[in-house]
């Protein structure tokens, strides 16, 4: 679960890395969206890059379900009978792994059925034009609402999956608790500022 999460955090890093480009203008965002299938030419077909990468962040995310429902029928099994208090020091991010998984598992589909496939996009879906997609997407309170809560929950699953695999990989420790929890709280604030930040900016004007 830990591995697969680490893949998922560097697409998630690389992802908000490539929005943000939406902020320089169409010609730069929609640029990236060509390189994207265009990525490892010659050596790699058109469109064959972003196929491996789809491939690997389909695994990624697959295993990670696979391991969370593991993981809790392994804790259901081992206590069947719930405490009767609840542990000192679980933060909210800590009970809410689980629905917050579910959330974004959701928020994928709908995600790629919005903006790739273009199958409940608003407005009219054109191909090779990402950055007026994005606009047509934010546009509209449910987009904005979907995105913004997804992109929530995307910070708090970060916030304590980081931390969380940290201690399963060993890097953790006491020592290095402090700092460990400082990155995860830093990182989860900058992936969420930098998602939201989009939609933001197409309802302020600022990208139009």
């Amino acid at each position: 679960m830990a591995a697969s999460g680490l893949i998922m955090l560097a697409y998630l890093v690389a992802h908000v890395a490539g929005n943000l480009k939406v902020f320089f203008g169409p010609e730069e965002f929609n640029g990236y969206g060509h390189w994207l299938r265009v990525m490892g030419a010659p050596v790699l077909h058109h469109g064959w890059g972003l196929w491996i990468a789809r491939i690997v962040l389909l695994t990624a995310v697959l295993a990670h379900a696979v391991s969370a429902y593991q993981l809790s029928r392994r804790d259901i099994k081992a206590r069947p009978t719930r405490y009767a208090h609840k542990r000192k020091g679980s933060s909210y991010a800590t009970r809410t792994m689980r629905w917050g998984g579910i959330i974004l598992g959701l928020f994928i589909v709908w995600h790629v059925l919005d903006l790739t496939t273009g199958t409940v996009h608003p407005g009219g879906f054109e191909e090779g034009r990402p950055y007026q997609n994005v606009i047509d997407t934010f546009s509209t309170w449910y987009g904005n609402t979907i995105y913004i809560v997804a992109m929530l929950a995307v910070g708090l699953h970060v916030r304590h999956g980081f931390w969380s695999a940290a201690q399963t990989l060993g890097v953790g420790n006491a020592r290095r608790e402090r700092a460990l929890r400082l990155a995860a709280n830093l990182l989860a604030l900058v992936l969420t500022a930098g998602f939201v930040a989009v939609p933001v900016g197409v309802m302020t004007g600022v990208v139009n």
